[in-house]
């Protein structure tokens, strides 16, 4: 089988460190199988690691980083119910659209492994030549529609348990219909929740890739060992 060297000195470049150099005399080259493998390893183990990040009871609750509020347009309706007294309420809307969106993120793994299982040879290695993000790069490309889809149908069904989607757009179309409102808010709650989902989603993945690239402990598998040059 063709032997790969200059892919191996390229993945140097992605594992972030100088072991390549460290080798023992003699360590062969990998193959392009096995270089396509490896890449494949590492996307899967920081995909996985991604999705668990939030895929749990305040994966989005409990993140400052990641905490869903309800839509910055709404703001001022918010500050009103609150005003009213109805906080609670808002509390409970903002607290089940945070558990929409942990539900909805499990649904995102099968996607991403398809992805990589339709990956080629040549997009692994574009990755290993590409910039820092660039896995995570080629899985917007391929996911982000099939995501939206995906998280969608959990997200409502989170949101509708407690008529949060019902609560929103009521009070949303009733602000949209006073006279005096030029600027319209969106009454899609939904549609707010996943696009936060999938970002949180992908800042996640993003965070995985830059680990891998430059901690060697990362890499879990002798294959990712292999073909990421820790050698140690």
């Amino acid at each position: 089988m063709k032997k790969v060297l200059p892919v191996f000195l390229l993945v140097s470049v992605l594992s972030g460190c100088d072991v390549i150099k460290n080798l023992p005399a003699g360590q062969p080259g990998i193959t392009e199988a096995e270089a396509g493998q490896g890449i494949k390893e590492a996307l899967t183990q920081g995909v996985a690691t991604a999705v668990l990040h939030l895929n749990k009871t305040d994966g989005f609750f409990g993140n400052a980083a990641y905490k869903l509020f309800l839509p910055p347009d709404a703001k001022k309706i918010e500050n009103t119910l609150r005003n009213l007294g109805l906080g609670k309420e808002v509390d409970r809307a903002i607290l089940q659209i945070n558990r929409g969106a942990e539900d909805a993120v499990g649904f995102a793994k099968p996607i991403f492994v398809d992805a990589i299982k339709e990956m080629t040879l040549v997009d692994a290695i574009n990755i290993v030549k590409g910039q820092n993000d660039a896995a995570t790069v080629y899985f917007r490309q391929k996911t982000t529609d099939k995501l939206i889809v995906a998280f969608s149908p959990s997200v409502k069904s989170s949101l509708d348990k407690v008529n949060a989607t019902k609560y929103y757009t009521d009070i949303v179309n009733t602000y949209n219909s006073f006279p005096t409102t030029f600027t319209k808010i969106n009454p899609d709650l939904t549609s707010y929740v996943v696009g936060k989902a999938v970002d949180a989603l992908f800042d996640q993945v993003a965070k995985e890739e830059a680990n891998i690239r430059a901690n060697p402990a990362a890499r879990a598998s002798e294959i990712l060992k292999k073909v990421f040059g820790s050698g140690m």
